[in-house]
């Protein structure tokens, strides 16, 4: 009996400010309230509500057998408590059901995983004791940072008590397998779910695209496509970002009438169901191993992190602000902690991605800037004030006291 695993990604970063040089000094304030605030209330009434209305109207309709997991970062959980109340209610309205996983993660949305160790681990910790707090819920399943992988990673996860962790199935490292098995890390017992990128995209990219020599995609059509695995794979995953529905792919286009015929579709061949990430690995066998020798993510055409890592002024921001991962833990200042952590989330990487042809009409949808030139610009700005004010005072007190 084969499986539909469904996973969304919730996320949203703290965004900056325009922050230009002359703020430098004068403004210790990096983050624009406003924005955050505008678009977190947009996401919840074009997104959040209308969908996880239709995901408990779905899972009442099917008596629990419609099934889901939900990955949601630390930084959109406050901006929900801040922003967005009623939306942060919804997923614990959903939660209740019993027929919602939740995932973990990095609290912050963060690259810690491939800059420092300590770091990633903490945000881990942090990002499973919110989980516990707002959901009752202990996760069991990792997934990584816009689902960067490596067998390094792996190795962490594992270390971290975690039964299974999600990754990309790029071409590259499934090569002649299927990703709708099971594997596990090189080694170990805690298995990998692989993400079926080319049904994800389908939807989540592809969905409205009049170009597209499948659309209009039913849900009919697309039940069809999951149905031709059978016999040949036992879960077919399907991760994206929730956004899709209702934000990346807004109501006009039919999306949220997909999503409610979509299991419906799927039950009528008796042999497929719903399963989360957890449920799948009880309830299928690790087929083989699974080396990831490279660092993998499910961003663009590439699958890698040249997306966050891919020109030198990501590298140079993200060498700086990492550096100070050190002396922000042994100031022990809460609030320099809080706001160096805020400055960690990959999207202000992102935004400074010089990327082009299709991937990059992507970058430039999701980037508040002109220029990744200046988001770069702006997001140093910010650095030079904080590691000036917020690190520097802490070096001017300890003086002060005769230290």
């Amino acid at each position: 009996m084969p499986s539909v695993c469904f996973y969304f990604q919730v996320h949203q970063p703290f965004r900056l400010k325009r922050y230009s040089f002359f703020d430098i000094g004068k403004d210790h304030d990096y983050f624009d309230s406003d924005k955050n605030e505008a678009i977190s209330q947009k996401v919840a009434h074009k997104c959040y509500l209308p969908t996880n209305q239709v995901l408990l109207d779905l899972i009442k309709q099917y008596r629990g057998a419609f099934r889901l997991a939900f990955s949601i970062t630390g930084t959109a959980i406050e901006q929900m408590r801040l922003y967005a109340p009623e939306a942060l209610a919804s997923f614990v309205e959903l939660s209740k059901t019993g027929c919602v996983e939740f995932l973990a993660e990095t609290y912050h949305h963060s690259l810690s995983s491939l800059y420092d160790e300590e770091e990633f681990r903490e945000q881990v910790r942090l990002h499973r004791e919110l989980m516990l707090e707002v959901f009752g819920y202990q996760p069991r399943i990792f997934r990584n940072t816009e689902l960067i992988y490596s067998d390094a990673i792996g190795a962490l996860v594992s270390d971290m008590g975690f039964r299974g962790c999600i990754a990309e199935g790029a071409d590259d490292i499934v090569g002649w397998r299927s990703p709708n098995f099971i594997y596990s890390m090189p080694g170990r017992s805690t298995r990998l779910l692989l993400k079926n990128y080319r049904l994800s995209d389908d939807v989540a990219f592809r969905f409205s695209n009049r170009g597209w020599e499948c659309y209009p995609l039913t849900a009919e059509k697309y039940a069809g496509w999951i149905h031709s695995v059978s016999g040949a794979g036992d879960t077919v995953n399907l991760f994206m970002d929730f956004e899709t529905f209702g934000e990346h792919q807004w109501a006009s286009t039919g999306i949220f009438e997909f999503l409610k015929h979509l299991p419906g579709e799927i039950f009528k061949h008796k042999d497929w169901n719903f399963a989360t990430p957890s449920e799948v690995l009880e309830l299928y066998p690790s087929r083989a191993e699974m080396a990831y020798p490279r660092v993998t993510s499910w961003a663009d055409v590439d699958r890698d992190t040249s997306a966050w890592r891919g020109n030198r002024m990501q590298l140079s921001a993200l060498e700086q602000i990492y550096d100070l991962g050190k002396a922000v833990r042994w100031q022990n200042d809460p609030q320099a902690l809080a706001i160096w952590r805020k400055l960690l989330t990959s999207d202000h990487f992102y935004y400074m991605c010089t990327k082009w042809f299709a991937d990059g009409d992507v970058h430039a949808y999701f980037s508040p800037y002109e220029s990744p030139y200046e988001g770069f610009i702006n997001y140093m700005n910010a650095l030079k004030d904080f590691k000036a004010f917020y690190l520097g005072r802490g070096s001017e007190e300890e003086e002060k006291s005769g230290g």
